[in-house]
C-alpha cells in the first residue's frame, strides 16, 4: 500500500471553529452623528454586533465557559444553564455547541421572540418564564428577572448543570479586560478621553474600565442607566418597565462594580435610546439595538455637556435584527 501523503498544515487564515472568530471587531468613528448635531468631539463605536452571535456577550460566554473548563468547574459534556435576555444565551449556545455542552437558556417572555428563535436554531433548549403581574412584552423589569433567576436555579439543580451566572463569574469581566479593552486602546491609538457603556451584568463596563484606566487614569468612564431605573446614581425606581432590554434591572448590588473606580453615570430615557438607535442606522449604517442606542445617546449628551471636545468610545452591543418585533423599528 502506498504511503498516505502527510497532512498539510492548516493555512493561517482558517480558524478551527467559529468560537475563535469572537472578538477583533472594528472600531468606527461616528463623525456623521456628531457633525449633524453640531457637537465638538468624537464618538468611536466598537462594532460588537458583528460577533458570530450578533452581540458583545459572545466574549463573556466564551470567557466563562473556557475558564470553567480549565479549572474543572464545568465537566466534559455537562449541561450549561443560564438566565438571559437573549444575547448571553446566544453566545453560550454557540460556545456550548462547539465545545460539546447541552445548553438551556432561561428567558423572560418580555424579551423579543427573535432571540428565543435564534437560540433554538443554534441548538439550545429555551425555557420561557411568564412576566410578573403588570409586565408588558418588550420590557423586562427587575421583578421579571427575579422570576427568571428562580427558574434558572431550579433547572440547574434538576439537571445537575453548570450555572454560567454571568452576574458573578469573573470570566465575564475578564473576557472584556483581556480583549475588548485592549482592542479599543490599540485601535484608537490610545487617543481616548472617555468610555461609556450601558450596564447589564456590568461585565463589559468593568473589564474595559479597568483596562483603560490602567493605561491612562485620566480616561473618564461612565455607566449608562435607564431614566427611571438609575439605581447606580442613587435615584428612586419610577420606571422599571423601560424598553432598553439587556440591563437596567434596578440592581445596585452588581458584583463587578462593587470595587470599581468609575467617574459617574448617565441616565437615558427609552425614547432617547430609540431615537439614537434609529439615527445610528439611518446616518451611520449601523443596525443596532436599544442598548447601543442608549450608549450613543449618552455619549452625545456628554459631548454636549461635561465632555465637550472629547473622544469617547462606546460599544455597539447587539444587532437591530433582534428587535424587529419591537417598537424600535417603525
Amino acid at each position: 500500500m502506498a504511503d498516505r501523503p502527510a497532512a498539510r498544515p492548516a493555512p493561517a487564515g482558517i480558524l478551527p471553529s467559529v468560537v475563535e472568530a469572537i472578538g477583533a471587531t472594528p472600531l468606527v468613528a461616528l463623525d456623521r452623528l456628531t457633525a449633524r448635531r453640531g457637537l465638538d468631539g468624537r464618538i468611536l463605536a466598537k462594532l460588537d454586533h458583528l460577533n458570530p452571535g450578533f452581540s458583545k456577550k459572545d466574549r463573556a460566554a466564551r470567557g466563562i465557559v473556557e475558564a470553567a473548563r480549565a479549572d474543572g468547574t464545568l465537566r466534559p459534556g455537562q449541561t450549561v444553564v443560564e438566565l438571559t435576555s437573549g444575547n448571553m444565551g446566544t453566545g453560550l449556545a454557540i460556545v456550548c455547541a462547539v465545545r460539546g455542552h447541552p445548553f438551556v437558556a432561561v428567558m423572560s417572555r418580555g424579551n423579543s421572540p427573535e432571540r428565543a428563535r435564534m437560540m433554538r436554531g443554534l441548538g439550545a433548549e429555551v425555557v420561557l418564564v411568564d412576566q410578573a403581574p403588570g409586565g408588558r412584552p418588550g420590557a423586562v423589569s427587575g421583578a421579571d428577572l427575579a422570576l427568571v433567576e428562580r427558574a434558572a436555579e431550579r433547572l440547574t439543580q434538576e439537571r445537575g448543570a453548570f450555572r454560567a451566572d454571568q452576574f458573578v463569574r469573573d470570566g465575564n469581566w475578564r473576557a472584556h479586560h483581556a480583549t475588548t479593552g485592549p482592542e479599543i486602546w490599540q485601535q484608537s491609538g490610545g487617543g481616548l478621553d472617555g468610555f461609556v457603556d450601558f450596564v447589564g451584568s456590568g461585565g463589559t463596563f468593568a473589564g474595559v474600565t479597568r483596562y483603560l484606566k490602567a493605561r491612562d487614569p485620566a480616561i473618564r468612564c461612565f455607566a449608562v442607566e435607564p431614566a427611571g431605573a438609575a439605581v447606580l446614581a442613587g435615584a428612586p425606581v419610577t420606571c422599571p418597565g423601560h424598553p432598553i432590554q439587556g440591563g437596567g434591572y434596578a440592581r445596585a448590588d452588581l458584583a463587578f462594580l462593587a470595587d470599581l473606580a468609575y467617574d459617574g453615570t448617565v441616565a437615558v430615557s427609552g425614547d432617547a435610546a430609540r431615537r439614537a438607535a434609529r439615527a445610528l442606522a439611518a446616518e451611520e449604517g449601523i443596525f443596532a439595538g436599544y442598548s447601543s442606542g442608549a450608549n450613543a445617546a449618552a455619549a452625545l449628551d456628554l459631548l454636549a455637556g461635561p465632555m465637550r471636545g472629547a473622544t469617547l468610545a462606546i460599544v455597539i452591543a447587539n444587532s437591530g435584527l433582534k428587535y424587529l418585533s419591537t417598537d424600535l423599528w417603525p
